[in-house]
C-alpha cells in the first residue's frame, strides 16, 4: 500500500517512450496485499498495451504463493525466481 502509487509512477513514466520490456526486480518485497497484486496487473496491462512487456523477477517465495492462491500467477510474466536452483 506504501509503495503501490510510486511504483505505478515509475512504469507509467517509463511507457511513456515503451522500452520493449520493463524489468521489475522484486528481491526486496517481503509483503503484498491486494493493492499491491492490482497494480502489479494494471502495470502489466498498460504495458501490453503499449507493446512492452513487464517481467517480474527475483520473485519471493511469499509473492509466488500469494499469485498462486490468487490465480494470477499465470497472468504476470515470472522470471528468474529466487526459489530456483
Amino acid at each position: 500500500m506504501l509503495t503501490a502509487a510510486q511504483l505505478s509512477t515509475v512504469v507509467n513514466e517509463a511507457l511513456t517512450e515503451p522500452p520493449p520490456r520493463l524489468v521489475l526486480d522484486l528481491g526486496g518485497v517481503t509483503f503484498c496485499d491486494s493493492q499491491g497484486l492490482g497494480t502489479l496487473v494494471v502495470l502489466s496491462r498498460k504495458a501490453s498495451h503499449a507493446q512492452s512487456l513487464l517481467v517480474l523477477t527475483n520473485v519471493g517465495d511469499f509473492l509466488l504463493r500469494v499469485l498462486d492462491i490468487t490465480g494470477l500467477r499465470s497472468a504476470l510474466m515470472i522470471r528468474n525466481n529466487q526459489s530456483t536452483p
